[in-house]
């Protein structure tokens, strides 16, 4: 075994260790499940949400849409197709909008399910003073409950929470590609590192999204699980293209990474920064914790 394979393993290991770590800090302190506790607490959930919600804000504009478009307008390129129509841009839209329909049906046929049953149908989200029970199903009637509850009842859904999961696992992937694709020991370490620090920020603001969408403990852990494999995965997929040179392997990866791309952004501004904002308590430090966790992001880009 050459030293580059071993270091390539060495990064998919770590990389898989450090993640699981910091996604099992939420999901395993009580402390970040417990939705029932004081104002305080309370209040500093959601600071901790607003946090990740920059976080994920850059994510979305600083790292994954710039890798699709420079990816996507390269493959162009390479290929010789010269349009003047916005195909990379296109591309994200058709995620963008497979995400909003998909939710749609799958809302829809969750009404048609939950009719008639008060108990299922209680918000998720519960305001202060007010109880249901032990009912923890999403309400997604907004006319019926909105004179006691400030937020979108639908943000933090289990669905959206699932797409969320699954666009940053593909991204992860690519990140994975991209060490594998490597053919330099020094510039492996260089990418593992960068990853290694905003992959971990991203992780435990996953793990908090995860939790604060009441979704059962073992599924938390089986997300961070999964997740936590996804850039190995990718490295260890990196490491077989090198050696297979698949002529369409290029584009393909392209495609997948603009669907990707377009589902981050359906989550972002639809679920993660709509449900701090809704809520009218503590407006201005909300905004700081979003252009905080925005900026954490940003300043990691601008070094790495």
């Amino acid at each position: 075994m050459d030293y580059l394979l071993q270091v390539k393993i060495g990064a998919l290991v770590g990389l898989l260790l450090l993640t699981l770590f910091f996604g099992f800090i939420p999901a395993r302190m009580k402390w970040f499940r417990e939705t029932s506790g004081t104002d305080t607490h309370r209040v500093v959930l959601s600071f901790i949400s607003c946090f990740a919600g920059g976080v994920f804000l850059a994510a979305c504009l600083l790292d994954i849409i710039p890798d699709y478009l420079s990816d996507m307008n390269a493959e162009l390129a390479a290929r010789r197709v010269d349009t003047s129509f916005p195909l990379p841009e296109f591309i994200m839209a058709a995620g963008f909008f497979t995400v909003l329909i998909v939710e749609r049906i799958v809302l829809n046929c969750r009404q048609d399910a939950m009719r008639g049953s008060d108990q299922e149908r209680a918000p998720l989200m519960r305001a202060k003073g007010h109880s249901h029970g032990q009912g923890k199903a999403a309400s997604t009637d907004l006319e019926d409950s909105a004179h006691h509850v400030h937020v979108d009842l639908q943000a933090h859904s289990s669905f959206r929470s699932f797409m969320l999961f699954f666009s940053l696992s593909l991204h992860s992937v690519f990140e994975g590609l991209a060490i594998g694709l490597q053919t330099t020991d020094s510039k492996v370490l260089e990418i593992c590192i960068a990853i290694v620090v905003h992959k971990s920020i991203i992780v435990f603001s996953l793990s908090v999204k995860l939790v604060q969408s009441e979704v059962p403990p073992m599924w938390v852990a089986a997300y961070v699980g999964v997740f936590a494999m996804m850039s190995p995965l990718g490295i260890a997929v990196g490491i077989g293209v090198i050696e297979a040179q698949l002529a369409a392997g290029v584009l393909i990866q392209a495609i997948l990474e603009g669907l990707a791309a377009g589902t981050f952004i359906y989550i972002t501004f639809m679920e993660i920064l709509p449900h701090e904002l809704n809520s009218p308590e503590n407006q201005l430090l909300k905004v700081f914790f979003i252009l905080l966790g925005f900026s954490v992001m940003a300043g990691l880009t601008f070094l790495g």
